[in-house]
């Protein structure tokens, strides 16, 4: 691992020590798949239990919360859900998620303060630390030059479905390095390559085999690339490929 990972891990040890000598609840941050990958590599070393959650069910960024054997309160994740409208929907423009992330950025937010953010061109949901939600209320006004009103949200409220386009491919197997190279429409040694610098996750999990099968309906994540649902094969070519199909979410 690398010196930052390292130092990760041990605070995800720390965390987990102190949870259970002070019988209380602790909380890491909002984690990407990386360091979540990293948190599930410590293990049976942990001291104390843990349960995860970024607010919804399909959430990809998450918050780690590590739990002692004696557990005597009720306890929540601190995490607020912000539901962003324009004040005017009439002069709106169509917002994507790095519009949105950068604007958060811009006012020194750490993106470890961020979870998921959920865009339906005006309708944004942004779950984010309890901690700063009543300033992002407070100081988000405008993103790009659209005008906007923010408010908390109940996480049930949640709607969108995340953007996504169809796409379809023909491969030999359904090997790991198959598919990412045709989703990714890179080569197979690139692919390959991916897989084994712990690039590639499927279902959140670290995936280091090129050989893995997928299966149908598996959420595919490729770091500094994008997310794919694999969505199976559809029938096979003359020549006995493989023809399948798939989601990228946008």
């Amino acid at each position: 691992m690398e010196k930052d990972e390292v130092l990760l891990a041990k605070r995800f040890m720390d965390l987990s020590r102190q949870a259970q000598q002070k019988n209380i609840v602790l909380f890491s941050d909002f984690l990407n798949l990386n360091e979540l990958n990293i948190f599930r590599q410590q293990g049976s070393e942990l001291y104390s239990d843990f349960q995860l959650s970024g607010g919804y069910e399909l959430s990809e960024r998450q918050m780690i919360a590590f739990l002692p054997d004696a557990l005597c309160y009720d306890w929540n994740f601190p995490i607020s859900c912000l539901k962003i409208t324009p004040v005017n929907i009439k002069f709106a423009e169509k917002l994507n998620h790095r519009d949105v992330l950068g604007s958060l950025m811009n006012l020194g937010i750490e993106r470890s303060m961020l979870g998921d953010i959920l865009v339906d061109e005006t309708l944004i949901y942004v779950f984010c630390h309890k901690k700063i939600s009543e300033y992002l209320m407070e100081a988000l006004t405008r993103i790009r030059h659209t005008t906007v009103l923010i408010e908390l949200a109940a996480a049930e409220e949640v709607k969108i479905e995340p953007q996504k386009e169809s796409g379809e491919g023909i491969i030999s197997s359904n090997r790991l390095d198959s598919v990412i190279a045709c989703i990714c429409k890179v080569s197979r040694s690139q692919a390959s390559q991916w897989i084994r610098s712990g690039r590639v996750f499927i279902n959140n999990k670290e995936i280091l085999q090129t050989t893995y099968e997928c299966k149908p309906l598996e959420l595919i994540s490729v770091r500094s690339f994008g997310r794919f649902r694999f969505l199976g094969d559809n029938g096979e070519t003359r020549k006995g490929r493989l023809k399948i199909q798939f989601e990228k979410y946008l």
